[in-house]
């Protein structure tokens, strides 16, 4: 790793220049990536088309990618590498930032900011883990067909577990969410109308 690490820079200075480069590019596709999904689906699950790639077994992609194991429908290829790559890009981003150049000031424990924010990532992680339960328990064993998701946040949005992400990593994941309260809306005829997409009595 530190070999690696030399080839990208010499000194601590050049490596704060990667990482800010890195950073704005980051920044750049997150932006083209947000324009693309307008235009095109989240080649995932179920709205992943052939044209993506061949299909990565799903337990072997979410393990490479990020180490849960799932039980869903196989990965793209694309889609898998993509994943595979921005969690190393994103990985090394921030540990070696936070590692080594983070600035912490005394107190910076008890800052507001830091108190706020830790409260948003428990709140987000609640709202994930429950809302991702309630999904992995929709299906009896052997049940392939769709099912409307009920209780906890679900009862106000069609994406809870992406809105718990939200929280949880200020992730933009808008159009999935957004994708899926369509795809509900579509499926089922008694889907309930009051339902937001993604935020509760808002969007």
């Amino acid at each position: 790793m530190d070999a690696i690490l030399k080839t990208l820079s010499s000194s601590e200075e050049q490596e704060v220049y990667v990482l800010d480069c890195l950073s704005y590019f980051m920044m750049v596709m997150a932006f083209l990536n947000c324009v693309t999904l307008l235009f095109e689906h989240v080649p995932y699950g179920r709205y992943a088309p052939s044209s993506y790639g061949f299909p990565v077994h799903v337990k072997f992609a979410w393990f490479v990618q990020e180490l849960p194991c799932a039980k869903w429908k196989s990965t793209p290829f694309i889609s898998f590498v993509l994943a595979l790559v921005f969690c190393i890009y994103n990985g090394y981003l921030q540990a070696r930032y936070r590692s080594h150049y983070a600035d912490y000031p005394p107190g910076w424990v008890t800052h507001p900011c830091f108190i706020i924010g830790s409260c948003m990532w428990l709140l987000g992680c609640i709202i994930n883990i429950h809302s991702n339960h309630i999904l992995r328990n929709l299906r009896k064993p052997g049940e392939t067909d769709y099912k409307i998701p009920r209780g906890g946040m679900f009862e106000y949005v069609s994406g809870a577990n992406f809105f718990g992400e939200i929280w949880l990593l200020t992730r933009p994941i808008v159009h999935r969410g957004m994708t899926h309260h369509k795809w509900y809306l579509t499926k089922f005829e008694d889907y309930t109308k009051s339902r937001k997409a993604l935020i509760p009595f808002v969007l």
